[in-house]
Protein backbone atom coordinates (compact mmCIF):
# COMPACT_ATOMS: atom_id res chain seq x y z
CA UNK A 1 0.00 0.00 0.00
CA UNK A 2 1.64 3.73 -1.05
CA UNK A 3 1.83 5.76 1.70
CA UNK A 4 0.03 8.70 0.72
CA UNK A 5 -0.62 10.85 4.00
CA UNK A 6 2.68 12.53 3.96
CA UNK A 7 1.85 14.87 0.84
CA UNK A 8 1.41 18.25 2.60
CA UNK A 9 0.92 20.23 -0.48
CA UNK A 10 -1.88 18.04 -1.45
CA UNK A 11 -3.37 18.57 2.65
CA UNK A 12 -3.16 22.07 2.71
CA UNK A 13 -3.75 23.14 -0.76
CA UNK A 14 -6.65 25.15 -0.41
CA UNK A 15 -4.94 27.06 3.10
CA UNK A 16 -3.55 30.49 2.41
CA UNK A 17 -0.15 31.53 4.02
CA UNK A 18 -2.10 33.15 6.73
CA UNK A 19 -4.31 30.75 7.66
CA UNK A 20 -1.06 27.90 7.54
CA UNK A 21 0.49 31.01 9.84
CA UNK A 22 -3.14 30.62 11.87
CA UNK A 23 -3.12 26.79 11.90
CA UNK A 24 0.85 26.50 13.10
CA UNK A 25 -0.52 29.28 16.09
CA UNK A 26 -3.90 27.52 17.42
CA UNK A 27 -2.12 23.45 17.60
CA UNK A 28 0.88 25.19 19.53
CA UNK A 29 -1.42 26.54 22.03
CA UNK A 30 -3.26 23.17 21.99
CA UNK A 31 -0.30 21.67 22.57
CA UNK A 32 0.19 23.04 25.92
CA UNK A 33 -1.53 21.47 28.50
CA UNK A 34 -1.91 24.32 30.85
CA UNK A 35 -2.55 26.88 28.08
CA UNK A 36 -5.64 25.22 27.51
CA UNK A 37 -7.15 24.96 30.75
CA UNK A 38 -6.34 28.57 31.68
CA UNK A 39 -7.83 29.37 27.89
CA UNK A 40 -10.86 27.36 28.60
CA UNK A 41 -11.55 28.86 31.72
CA UNK A 42 -10.84 32.27 30.74
CA UNK A 43 -13.03 31.77 27.70
CA UNK A 44 -15.82 30.39 29.82
CA UNK A 45 -15.71 33.77 32.00
CA UNK A 46 -15.89 36.20 29.74
CA UNK A 47 -18.78 34.60 27.62
CA UNK A 48 -20.51 34.45 31.13
CA UNK A 49 -19.54 37.61 31.37
CA UNK A 50 -20.86 38.84 28.00
CA UNK A 51 -17.34 40.56 27.46
CA UNK A 52 -17.08 41.49 23.97
CA UNK A 53 -14.31 38.41 22.65
CA UNK A 54 -17.04 36.09 20.31
CA UNK A 55 -15.36 38.49 17.31
CA UNK A 56 -11.60 37.35 18.53
CA UNK A 57 -13.04 33.55 18.95
CA UNK A 58 -15.00 33.78 15.52
CA UNK A 59 -11.21 35.31 13.94
CA UNK A 60 -9.16 32.65 15.71
CA UNK A 61 -10.16 28.99 16.85
CA UNK A 62 -13.94 28.86 15.83
CA UNK A 63 -13.18 29.74 11.84
CA UNK A 64 -10.63 26.94 11.88
CA UNK A 65 -12.79 24.10 13.23
CA UNK A 66 -15.91 25.48 12.36
CA UNK A 67 -17.75 26.12 9.44
CA UNK A 68 -19.87 29.48 9.95
CA UNK A 69 -22.49 30.34 12.56
CA UNK A 70 -25.47 28.82 10.58
CA UNK A 71 -26.05 26.52 7.44
CA UNK A 72 -25.68 29.07 4.34
CA UNK A 73 -22.82 30.94 6.62
CA UNK A 74 -21.14 26.75 5.43
CA UNK A 75 -21.59 26.95 2.19
CA UNK A 76 -18.63 29.03 1.03
CA UNK A 77 -16.47 26.44 3.05
CA UNK A 78 -18.35 23.31 1.52
CA UNK A 79 -17.75 24.38 -2.20
CA UNK A 80 -14.22 25.40 -1.73
CA UNK A 81 -13.87 21.76 -0.04
CA UNK A 82 -15.59 20.30 -2.64
CA UNK A 83 -13.68 21.62 -5.36
CA UNK A 84 -11.03 19.18 -4.06
CA UNK A 85 -13.41 16.23 -3.81
CA UNK A 86 -13.88 16.17 0.13
CA UNK A 87 -17.26 16.46 0.85
CA UNK A 88 -18.83 17.78 4.11
CA UNK A 89 -21.36 17.02 6.81
CA UNK A 90 -23.00 19.41 8.06
CA UNK A 91 -23.10 19.09 11.81
CA UNK A 92 -25.39 21.78 14.07
CA UNK A 93 -22.82 21.78 17.24
CA UNK A 94 -25.06 22.89 19.81
CA UNK A 95 -24.54 20.79 23.16
CA UNK A 96 -25.72 20.77 26.41
CA UNK A 97 -29.27 21.84 26.13
CA UNK A 98 -32.38 20.70 28.15
CA UNK A 99 -35.46 22.70 26.95
CA UNK A 100 -38.00 21.01 24.73
CA UNK A 101 -38.13 24.57 22.70
CA UNK A 102 -34.52 23.53 22.11
CA UNK A 103 -35.54 20.13 21.00
CA UNK A 104 -37.58 21.18 18.55
CA UNK A 105 -35.52 23.72 17.64
CA UNK A 106 -32.62 21.32 17.01
CA UNK A 107 -35.06 19.15 15.07
CA UNK A 108 -35.71 22.05 12.61
CA UNK A 109 -32.42 22.25 12.16
CA UNK A 110 -31.74 18.93 11.25
CA UNK A 111 -34.60 18.46 8.91
CA UNK A 112 -33.26 21.77 7.07
CA UNK A 113 -29.73 20.16 6.67
CA UNK A 114 -31.17 16.86 5.25
CA UNK A 115 -32.78 19.32 2.39
CA UNK A 116 -29.27 20.50 2.29
CA UNK A 117 -28.13 17.43 1.54
CA UNK A 118 -30.74 16.67 -0.63
CA UNK A 119 -29.82 19.62 -2.84
CA UNK A 120 -25.96 19.62 -2.86
CA UNK A 121 -23.90 16.32 -3.77
CA UNK A 122 -21.43 17.93 -1.56
CA UNK A 123 -23.28 16.74 1.06
CA UNK A 124 -23.72 13.60 1.32
CA UNK A 125 -24.89 12.51 4.90
CA UNK A 126 -26.78 14.78 7.69
CA UNK A 127 -26.14 14.07 11.31
CA UNK A 128 -27.65 14.80 14.65
CA UNK A 129 -26.81 14.21 18.57
CA UNK A 130 -29.38 11.96 20.15
CA UNK A 131 -29.06 14.75 22.95
CA UNK A 132 -30.02 17.39 20.61
CA UNK A 133 -33.64 15.76 20.83
CA UNK A 134 -34.00 14.77 24.74
CA UNK A 135 -32.31 15.11 27.88
CA UNK A 136 -29.36 12.93 28.96
CA UNK A 137 -31.03 12.27 32.22
CA UNK A 138 -34.11 11.02 30.71
CA UNK A 139 -31.96 8.38 28.12
CA UNK A 140 -30.49 6.95 30.90
CA UNK A 141 -33.74 6.94 32.95
CA UNK A 142 -35.16 4.69 29.75
CA UNK A 143 -32.05 2.56 29.24
CA UNK A 144 -31.44 1.50 32.90
CA UNK A 145 -35.57 0.01 32.71
CA UNK A 146 -36.21 1.79 35.80
CA UNK A 147 -40.24 2.79 36.02
CA UNK A 148 -40.95 6.14 34.10
CA UNK A 149 -43.59 8.60 35.35
CA UNK A 150 -46.38 9.49 33.15
CA UNK A 151 -44.64 13.05 32.33
CA UNK A 152 -41.62 10.61 31.35
CA UNK A 153 -43.15 8.53 28.93
CA UNK A 154 -44.99 11.42 27.16
CA UNK A 155 -41.38 12.97 26.88
CA UNK A 156 -39.59 10.20 25.73
CA UNK A 157 -42.38 9.85 23.06
CA UNK A 158 -41.68 13.23 22.05
CA UNK A 159 -37.78 12.12 21.63
CA UNK A 160 -39.23 9.23 19.75
CA UNK A 161 -41.51 11.58 17.35
CA UNK A 162 -38.20 13.86 16.46
CA UNK A 163 -36.36 10.22 16.19
CA UNK A 164 -38.90 8.94 13.55
CA UNK A 165 -39.63 12.41 11.88
CA UNK A 166 -35.98 13.11 11.15
CA UNK A 167 -35.23 9.03 10.03
CA UNK A 168 -38.23 9.12 8.13
CA UNK A 169 -37.86 12.40 6.29
CA UNK A 170 -33.67 11.24 5.35
CA UNK A 171 -35.36 8.39 3.80
CA UNK A 172 -38.05 9.99 1.53
CA UNK A 173 -35.19 12.63 0.62
CA UNK A 174 -32.28 9.05 0.20
CA UNK A 175 -30.10 11.07 2.40
CA UNK A 176 -27.91 8.59 4.50
CA UNK A 177 -28.16 10.28 8.51
CA UNK A 178 -25.43 9.65 11.38
CA UNK A 179 -26.59 9.31 14.57
CA UNK A 180 -23.87 10.33 17.10
CA UNK A 181 -22.65 8.23 19.74
CA UNK A 182 -22.92 10.08 23.67
CA UNK A 183 -21.80 8.93 27.22
CA UNK A 184 -22.11 4.87 27.65
CA UNK A 185 -25.06 5.43 30.38
CA UNK A 186 -27.42 6.88 27.89
CA UNK A 187 -26.09 4.96 25.44
CA UNK A 188 -28.42 1.76 25.61
CA UNK A 189 -31.82 3.44 24.88
CA UNK A 190 -30.18 5.64 21.88
CA UNK A 191 -29.21 2.15 20.78
CA UNK A 192 -32.52 0.90 21.03
CA UNK A 193 -33.87 3.67 19.50
CA UNK A 194 -31.90 3.74 16.59
CA UNK A 195 -31.95 0.04 15.89
CA UNK A 196 -35.73 0.44 15.69
CA UNK A 197 -34.99 3.15 13.19
CA UNK A 198 -32.81 0.68 11.41
CA UNK A 199 -35.85 -2.00 11.00
CA UNK A 200 -38.11 0.66 9.89
CA UNK A 201 -36.31 2.75 7.43
CA UNK A 202 -33.34 0.30 6.55
CA UNK A 203 -34.84 -2.19 4.86
CA UNK A 204 -33.21 -1.13 0.83
CA UNK A 205 -30.09 0.01 2.28
CA UNK A 206 -28.59 1.60 4.90
CA UNK A 207 -30.26 5.43 5.42
CA UNK A 208 -30.08 5.54 8.91
CA UNK A 209 -26.71 4.77 10.67
CA UNK A 210 -25.55 4.64 14.43
CA UNK A 211 -22.05 5.36 15.80
CA UNK A 212 -19.63 2.69 17.78
CA UNK A 213 -17.29 4.04 19.78
CA UNK A 214 -14.45 1.50 19.83
CA UNK A 215 -12.64 2.20 23.07
CA UNK A 216 -15.67 0.71 24.24
CA UNK A 217 -14.55 -2.97 24.73
CA UNK A 218 -18.14 -4.22 24.43
CA UNK A 219 -18.89 -2.46 20.96
CA UNK A 220 -17.77 -5.33 18.70
CA UNK A 221 -20.23 -7.95 20.78
CA UNK A 222 -22.75 -5.29 20.04
CA UNK A 223 -21.91 -5.14 16.46
CA UNK A 224 -22.23 -8.88 15.89
CA UNK A 225 -25.12 -9.25 17.95
CA UNK A 226 -27.45 -6.52 15.48
CA UNK A 227 -25.85 -8.06 12.71
CA UNK A 228 -27.47 -10.92 13.85
CA UNK A 229 -30.97 -9.29 14.41
CA UNK A 230 -30.39 -7.38 10.98
CA UNK A 231 -30.51 -10.76 9.40
CA UNK A 232 -33.78 -11.81 11.54
CA UNK A 233 -35.51 -8.89 10.55
CA UNK A 234 -34.19 -7.75 7.42
CA UNK A 235 -32.48 -4.95 7.09
CA UNK A 236 -29.50 -3.31 6.48
CA UNK A 237 -26.53 -1.71 9.58
CA UNK A 238 -25.30 1.31 8.44
CA UNK A 239 -22.45 2.57 10.99
CA UNK A 240 -20.01 4.95 11.91
CA UNK A 241 -17.22 3.58 13.42
CA UNK A 242 -15.22 5.87 15.83
CA UNK A 243 -12.70 5.40 18.82
CA UNK A 244 -14.48 7.86 21.24
CA UNK A 245 -14.82 11.02 22.78
CA UNK A 246 -15.60 11.00 26.65
CA UNK A 247 -13.01 8.89 27.82
CA UNK A 248 -11.77 10.94 30.84
CA UNK A 249 -15.55 11.43 31.53
CA UNK A 250 -16.05 7.73 31.61
CA UNK A 251 -13.06 6.10 33.89
CA UNK A 252 -14.01 9.05 36.23
CA UNK A 253 -17.70 8.16 36.53
CA UNK A 254 -16.93 4.50 36.67
CA UNK A 255 -14.16 5.13 39.16
CA UNK A 256 -17.17 7.50 41.43
CA UNK A 257 -19.57 4.94 41.36
CA UNK A 258 -17.77 1.77 41.27
CA UNK A 259 -18.27 -0.02 37.99
CA UNK A 260 -15.84 -2.10 35.83
CA UNK A 261 -15.11 1.13 33.38
CA UNK A 262 -16.52 0.64 29.68
CA UNK A 263 -13.10 2.14 28.16
CA UNK A 264 -10.28 -0.25 26.62
CA UNK A 265 -7.39 -1.21 29.09
CA UNK A 266 -5.38 0.86 26.71
CA UNK A 267 -4.76 2.94 23.45
CA UNK A 268 -2.98 -0.74 21.56
CA UNK A 269 -6.90 -2.39 22.79
CA UNK A 270 -8.84 0.16 21.05
CA UNK A 271 -6.78 0.45 18.19
CA UNK A 272 -7.21 -3.42 17.96
CA UNK A 273 -10.75 -2.81 18.46
CA UNK A 274 -11.50 -0.20 15.75
CA UNK A 275 -9.55 -2.03 13.22
CA UNK A 276 -11.56 -5.40 14.07
CA UNK A 277 -14.84 -3.93 13.52
CA UNK A 278 -14.09 -2.19 10.18
CA UNK A 279 -12.43 -5.39 9.22
CA UNK A 280 -16.32 -7.27 9.67
CA UNK A 281 -18.24 -4.84 8.13
CA UNK A 282 -15.96 -4.73 4.86
CA UNK A 283 -16.20 -8.54 4.86
CA UNK A 284 -20.13 -8.00 5.83
CA UNK A 285 -20.54 -5.25 3.52
CA UNK A 286 -23.22 -6.66 1.68
CA UNK A 287 -25.42 -5.76 4.28
CA UNK A 288 -23.76 -2.52 5.61
CA UNK A 289 -22.39 0.53 4.99
CA UNK A 290 -19.61 2.19 7.01
CA UNK A 291 -18.70 5.69 7.81
CA UNK A 292 -15.05 5.26 9.00
CA UNK A 293 -14.14 8.29 11.38
CA UNK A 294 -10.71 8.10 11.96
CA UNK A 295 -7.92 10.61 12.41
CA UNK A 296 -5.51 7.78 12.31
CA UNK A 297 -3.36 7.08 9.57
CA UNK A 298 -2.85 3.08 9.94
CA UNK A 299 -6.40 2.64 10.40
CA UNK A 300 -7.27 4.29 7.22
CA UNK A 301 -4.58 2.36 5.36
CA UNK A 302 -5.70 -0.88 6.69
CA UNK A 303 -8.96 -0.06 5.58
CA UNK A 304 -7.78 0.59 2.04
CA UNK A 305 -6.18 -2.57 2.45
CA UNK A 306 -9.13 -4.62 3.17
CA UNK A 307 -11.12 -2.81 0.10
CA UNK A 308 -8.25 -4.09 -2.18
CA UNK A 309 -7.67 -7.75 -1.43
CA UNK A 310 -11.95 -7.86 -1.77
CA UNK A 311 -11.69 -6.02 -5.10
CA UNK A 312 -14.65 -3.19 -3.48
CA UNK A 313 -14.15 -0.58 -5.44
CA UNK A 314 -12.49 3.12 -4.26
CA UNK A 315 -15.87 4.94 -5.29
CA UNK A 316 -18.07 2.12 -3.39
CA UNK A 317 -20.62 4.34 -1.98
CA UNK A 318 -21.19 1.93 1.07
CA UNK A 319 -18.02 2.73 2.48
CA UNK A 320 -17.13 6.67 3.92
CA UNK A 321 -13.86 7.88 5.68
CA UNK A 322 -14.35 10.73 7.33
CA UNK A 323 -12.20 13.39 9.49
CA UNK A 324 -13.36 16.42 11.49
CA UNK A 325 -13.36 20.22 10.01
CA UNK A 326 -9.91 21.78 11.17
CA UNK A 327 -8.08 18.37 11.85
CA UNK A 328 -6.33 15.41 9.33
CA UNK A 329 -6.06 17.68 6.39
CA UNK A 330 -3.26 15.22 5.34
CA UNK A 331 -6.02 12.29 5.25
CA UNK A 332 -8.51 13.83 4.06
CA UNK A 333 -7.20 15.65 0.94
CA UNK A 334 -4.94 12.71 0.14
CA UNK A 335 -7.64 10.15 0.48
CA UNK A 336 -9.66 12.28 -2.28
CA UNK A 337 -7.18 12.87 -4.67
CA UNK A 338 -6.28 9.26 -4.81
CA UNK A 339 -10.37 8.46 -5.42
CA UNK A 340 -11.88 7.52 -2.28
CA UNK A 341 -14.85 8.95 -0.79
CA UNK A 342 -13.78 11.11 2.14
CA UNK A 343 -15.97 13.91 4.30
CA UNK A 344 -15.03 16.37 6.35
CA UNK A 345 -17.75 16.77 9.92
CA UNK A 346 -17.95 20.60 9.65
CA UNK A 347 -19.88 22.26 13.03
CA UNK A 348 -21.90 25.26 12.83
CA UNK A 349 -23.87 27.22 15.15
CA UNK A 350 -23.67 30.84 17.12
CA UNK A 351 -20.36 31.00 18.72
CA UNK A 352 -21.77 30.88 21.95
CA UNK A 353 -23.23 28.02 22.06
CA UNK A 354 -20.73 25.93 19.65
CA UNK A 355 -18.27 26.82 22.48
CA UNK A 356 -18.46 23.43 24.46
CA UNK A 357 -18.05 21.10 21.30
CA UNK A 358 -14.68 23.52 20.71
CA UNK A 359 -13.42 23.17 24.05
CA UNK A 360 -13.91 19.36 24.13
CA UNK A 361 -11.90 19.60 20.26
CA UNK A 362 -8.62 21.48 22.09
CA UNK A 363 -8.97 19.14 25.40
CA UNK A 364 -9.18 16.07 23.06
CA UNK A 365 -6.53 17.52 21.01
CA UNK A 366 -4.17 17.32 24.30
CA UNK A 367 -5.44 14.25 25.68
CA UNK A 368 -5.08 12.45 22.09
CA UNK A 369 -1.26 11.09 22.35
CA UNK A 370 0.43 12.09 19.10
CA UNK A 371 -2.26 14.35 17.64
CA UNK A 372 -1.44 17.55 17.70
CA UNK A 373 2.57 16.90 17.28
CA UNK A 374 1.75 15.39 13.63
CA UNK A 375 -0.49 18.12 13.44
CA UNK A 376 2.41 20.57 14.04
CA UNK A 377 4.86 18.49 11.81
CA UNK A 378 2.59 18.51 9.44
CA UNK A 379 2.06 22.61 8.61
CA UNK A 380 5.93 22.99 9.41
CA UNK A 381 6.83 20.86 6.64
CA UNK A 382 4.45 22.40 4.34
CA UNK A 383 5.21 26.33 5.61
CA UNK A 384 9.39 24.89 5.01
CA UNK A 385 7.93 23.70 1.00
CA UNK A 386 7.03 27.04 0.64
CA UNK A 387 9.27 29.00 1.95
CA UNK A 388 11.98 27.13 -0.75
CA UNK A 389 9.70 27.34 -3.80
Amino acid sequence: MDKIFNNTEIAFSLKSDTELDRAYFLFKLIDNQPLVKIGTAVTNFALKAHLPVEGLIRATVFDHFCGGVNEVDCLSVVDKMYSKGVSSVLDYSVEGKEQEDQFDAALKMTLKTIEFAEEREAIPFAVFKPTGFGRLDLYEKVGSKVELTESDKEEWNRVVARFDKVCSEAHKKNVPLLIDAEESWMQDAADDLVAQMMKKYNKEQAIVFNTLQMYRWDRLDYLKKLHQQAKTDGFYIGMKIVRGAYMEKENLRAEEKGYPSPICESKEATDINYDAAIQYMVKNIDRMAIFAGTHNELSSYKLMEYMQELKIDKKDSRIWFGQLYGMSDNISYNLSANGYNNAKYLPFGPVRDVMPYLIRRAEENTSVAGQTSRELKLITAERERRKGK
